[in-house]
């Protein structure tokens, strides 16, 4: 986690073909030359590997908001709406004609990109650009919190943890907001979205998703369990041998209702998603990241109770907690441990880490998962399963052999547990999205005739990098055009 958003790219595209404004005649142009920047950026940012990508995101970022307070202002002139108390009049000529490639909608031939989405909208462009700008804060709260997860360099320390998460947080909550935003604006839309990535469900998902990952930075910022299980995998850090991680009760208990509000927005963003049909479907990988979410903060609550429980004395609670949290996450335990005492309860770790072909399995997904981690590809995918089943597993050893040798205290079955369990607490609020606008000067400058023409060419492929060279000759093999003859023959 957060969710590896892959951003979108888009077309070329003049304002000055399908709008003219009257009161500020160099709107267009500037609107066109920073849009073009936007348009350059992503296409960078796309050809990159994706080793590389996370240090082209702040540029993304930048470019897109300096090319919203212009997408704002022509917004604004349509409806003859003042900024700075300064009134901008701007005249549709004709519908624009905008492609953008969307990321999240379901692609129908496997192996290829989507298909591009067309739209004759100002508004739909505002869209596009609102949502992209906040996948790209999503992005970058996953390069913040990417150091967290390494096991093949030294762990990161207190304050270094502390100031990766809370920078990861605040992307997270900028880009609710982003998306809080737009999910009010598209109630008053009334037509059909182009893509399935900007449908009134989608963005509501979005902003959910958001919260939800926020909600369980709050956790991660006290929760020492999986810095202790990382540092066991990494052969630099000997720390946990001699230091035990400890968590005060009270906060334990209010650990499991953050990750409980965590898992609604997670279940609210799964429905949302699962139901969403204006535009198209959405991805079936992206669906499923919404339901391991949810499983996984529902496990990670179930976690905390047992944490919680284990510290007031009763480790029987505590182990069927766990098991709880094992059956939250579709870990099959071998045999079931609903009930019994002592060693005859079935105290035995889950089968997920027993020997033979499962295994083997578990470990060959365990390496693949610390491989992602270090090349800082598509890791937490899977929305951070693996990583709280291997935390639970580690507790439910520990509490096990401590139960077995010294508490010998019943397992109770773990159905009334989760019958029981409290609602959820939230800690986080999005903050209202303030659209930015036009610097006075700048908007005044904005008032002189535009000193060139907005014209980009006869580019409206969203891909240009695929574009044939037109000085090649006729029937040339592909850069090899310099070894042809043009012009006239010379006989001599």
């Amino acid at each position: 986690m957060p969710y590896p958003f892959v951003l979108p790219t888009t077309s070329t595209f003049s304002f000055s073909s399908s709008f003219n404004c009257e009161s500020h005649p160099s709107l267009p142009l500037s609107a066109s030359t920073h849009r073009g920047v936007v348009r350059d950026t992503l296409k960078k940012h796309k050809r990159l590997p994706p080793t590389s990508q996370a240090p082209s995101l702040s540029t993304v970022v930048s470019s897109l908001q300096t090319y919203l307070p212009y997408l704002f202002a022509i917004d604004a002139g349509l409806s003859h709406k003042a900024i700075h108390a300064e009134e901008i009049s701007v005249i549709l000529k004709s519908a624009p004609s905008i492609e953008w490639r969307p990321t999240l909608s379901s692609n129908p031939l496997p192996g290829r990109e989507p298909p591009r989405a067309k739209i004759a909208s100002l508004e739909y462009e505002l869209f596009f650009a609102l949502s992209t700008l906040a996948a790209a804060l999503t992005l970058q709260s996953r390069a913040a919190l990417h150091p967290l997860y390494l096991t093949t360099s030294a762990p990161v320390g207190t304050t270094q943890r502390q100031t990766a998460i809370a920078s990861a947080t605040r992307s997270l909550l900028d880009a609710a907001s982003i998306l809080d935003y737009l999910s009010s604006r598209a109630e008053a839309l009334t037509t059909t979205p182009p893509a399935a990535d900007i449908s009134p469900s989608t963005i509501r998902a979005l902003r959910s998703l958001a919260l939800a990952e926020a909600t369980l930075l709050a956790v991660l910022k006290d929760d020492p369990y999986p810095a202790v299980v990382a540092a066991e995998r990494n052969p630099n850090d000997t720390e946990w041998m001699y230091k035990a991680p400890d968590i005060p009760k009270v906060r334990a208990h209010l650990f499991a209702r953050l990750c409980l509000a965590a898992a609604e927005h997670a279940a609210q963003a799964h429905a949302l998603a699962s139901s969403s049909s204006s535009g198209g479907k959405l991805s079936s990988e992206f669906v499923k990241y919404l339901e391991d979410l949810r499983r996984t903060s529902r496990a990670r609550a179930c976690r905390f109770f047992g944490i919680d429980a284990e510290l007031g004395g009763q480790t029987g609670t505590a182990i069927a907690w766990l098991w709880a949290g094992l059956q939250e996450l579709g870990v099959e335990r071998k045999p079931d441990g609903s009930g019994g005492k002592g060693k005859g309860s079935g105290g035995g770790s889950s089968s997920s880490g027993g020997g033979g072909l499962r295994g083997l399995r578990k470990e060959w997904s365990e390496r693949r998962e610390d491989k992602r981690v270090e090349k800082g590809l598509d890791w937490g995918a899977d929305a951070g399963k693996l990583e709280e089943t291997r935390v639970i597993e580690m507790l439910e050893a520990k509490w096990t052999k401590q139960n077995d040798t010294m508490m010998t205290q019943a397992v109770p079955p773990i159905g009334p547990l989760l019958a029981q369990m409290p609602s959820g607490r939230e800690i986080h609020s999005s903050k209202p999205y303030q659209p930015p606008l036009l610097e006075p000067d700048v908007l005044e400058a904005m008032r002189a005739p535009p000193e060139r023409s907005d014209e980009y060419g006869n580019y409206s492929d969203s891909d240009d990098e695929t574009a044939v060279d037109s000085s090649a000759a006729p029937g040339a093999f592909p850069g090899t055009q310099a070894e042809y003859r043009t012009g006239t023959p010379n006989y001599y």
